[in-house]
């Protein structure tokens, strides 16, 4: 499986296990929001509360974003060991046998001995095999919109005891998401887009996290009409002829590093040459792991979103 497949699988069991609804509604609060880095404290995680006795020293982080934003938070030196799809911060304590499809709960108990596991699903019977050594378990489930990501970050800071840096982290990533979505205002409104996961054309609809944030700048997604049902939790593959007849005005590349998709090799595909986006160069290459996350590099993605609609304004 190579890395875009495997990104797309992630992304669509984070989806699956957090039940996506074209219209996500407020996220629930934690049960527990304390206003200090006390302990114990109890969070209302994806897989229910979670009571945090002390603060961890040992984390291990079997999923990407949440390493991104324990790290955010000033959380990274409680990490001991981050799975092999966390790759940012550079300075992650990576471990390449840590697998999030199938972690083997012994070994990681056995190498790293945690004193808490962050999960962004649960394959299976993993947080009851934690849970049942005493080992605190927190399942954060892909994030549908920003008010996801904040509660998440919010969560984190309250189970690692950096509650304070973890609400001036969602104060900054608001602050620069406002201040993006401010300057583009109504240009990108009526401008439809394909972002493309892998070359055999799945895709995000806008009941995802990665489609709720191309909304916040007014685009339409082409892809949106093909997942009505939500049956494919908000990843469908189109067909060619589909997306021909749909004529995005930009396209996004989710597959830009993994598999070599570029301006070029779309413009050489058949019949793609008359697409609109190919025609005015709209084509924007992406970072596969900033575009696949919900974490505090989104405000990377929206700004390179945002040059692009500014781009094609310029150029229009």
């Amino acid at each position: 499986m190579h890395r875009a497949l495997a990104l797309l699988a992630l992304l669509v069991v984070a989806a699956a296990c957090s039940s996506v609804d074209a219209t996500p509604t407020e996220p629930t609060p934690p049960t527990t929001v304390p206003e200090s880095s006390s302990f114990p404290v109890t969070i209302a995680a994806d897989n229910g509360d979670v009571t945090i006795a002390t603060r961890p020293q040992r984390i291990v982080s079997l999923a990407s974003t949440s390493t991104e934003m324990l790290f955010a938070i000033g959380a990274g030196d409680q990490v001991v060991a981050v799975d092999s799809f966390s790759t940012f911060p550079t300075d992650a304590p990576l471990d390449p046998a840590l697998g999030a499809f199938d972690p083997n709960v012994e070994a990681i108990v056995d190498t790293h001995i945690p004193d808490l596991v962050v999960l962004s699903f649960d394959p299976g019977t993993v947080v009851a095999s934690f849970e049942a050594i005493g080992i605190p378990v927190i399942v954060h489930n892909a994030a549908v919109d920003l008010d996801g990501t904040y509660r998440q970050i919010e969560q984190l800071g309250a189970a690692t005891g950096k509650v304070a840096e973890a609400a001036a982290e969602v104060i900054r990533i608001a602050a620069e998401i406002d201040a993006i979505v401010a300057e583009v205002g109504d240009i990108g409104a009526g401008l439809t887009y394909f972002h493309e996961l892998d070359e055999s054309l799945y895709t995000a609809t806008s009941s995802t996290f990665i489609g709720s944030v191309y909304g916040l700048l007014g685009l339409e997604n082409i892809a949106d009409p093909a997942d009505a049902e939500g049956t494919a939790w908000g990843y469908p593959q189109l067909s060619a002829e589909y997306l021909l007849e749909a004529d995005p005005d930009l396209i996004f590349l989710a597959d830009a590093d993994c598999c070599g998709q570029s301006a070029e090799t779309v413009g050489s595909r058949p019949g793609w040459d008359v697409l609109t986006a190919v025609r005015t160069g709209a084509i924007v290459e992406l970072d596969e792991d900033i575009a696949s996350r919900w974490g505090p590099r989104v405000v990377e993605f929206l700004r390179l979103v945002a040059d692009s609609i500014l781009a094609l304004e310029r150029s229009g």
